[in-house]
């Protein structure tokens, strides 16, 4: 039994060697191209909220109780601000009846990564990567587009200028 487990380790290992090596493997689709973000329920300027009013990324995207996940925001958050700013604005209004009614607002995912692979971003930001590396300057943009791809080629690539690991458990649990 050992054996067998040793033999689907390594087989394992050399496959997600081949892959890193070729590239051939992408985490998600290929990045949209510019312009072609996805249509949300309300609009949102990163450019005015993190740009012109500086406010730091993690003052919306809340860490999750472990740190390794950031949260999108829902509209009780943007509410703390909001009741008092803008409310006469239709999408202001459409934000408070989100919020009145404890409903999600059904952001659309520009990014999305595969259940096999485990990101954290608290290893990302402990290590000094910024926001700006994945996610591009979203500081001056009024809509967001996907500037990244996230295949495993792209990270693989950053990892390897960065010298982090490339060992296929750094980013996927290997059973054993």
């Amino acid at each position: 039994m050992a054996m067998w487990r040793a033999v689907l380790i390594l087989v394992v290992a050399v496959l997600c060697g081949i892959v890193a090596a070729q590239g051939i493997a992408q985490a998600t689709p290929p990045a949209a191209e510019s312009g072609d973000s996805p249509e949300q329920p309300l609009p949102f300027s990163h450019k005015l909220h993190a740009g012109t009013m500086s406010l730091p990324c993690q003052s919306c995207h809340t860490p999750s109780p472990s740190g390794e996940s950031l949260q999108i925001p829902q509209a009780a958050a943007c509410m703390q601000c909001h009741q008092a700013i803008a409310v006469d604005q239709p999408a202001i209004q459409k934000l408070k009846s989100y919020a009145q009614t404890h409903t999600a607002i059904p952001w659309v995912r520009i990014y999305q990564l595969p259940s096999f692979v485990n990101f954290s971003h608290k290893t990302h930001l402990d290590r000094g990567v910024t926001c700006e590396q994945c996610h591009g300057a979203v500081i001056t943009r009024d809509r967001l587009d996907k500037e990244s791809d996230l295949s495993m080629k792209w990270c693989v690539d950053c990892h390897t200028v960065k010298q982090a690991s490339t060992d296929c458990n750094a980013c996927h649990t290997l059973e054993q």
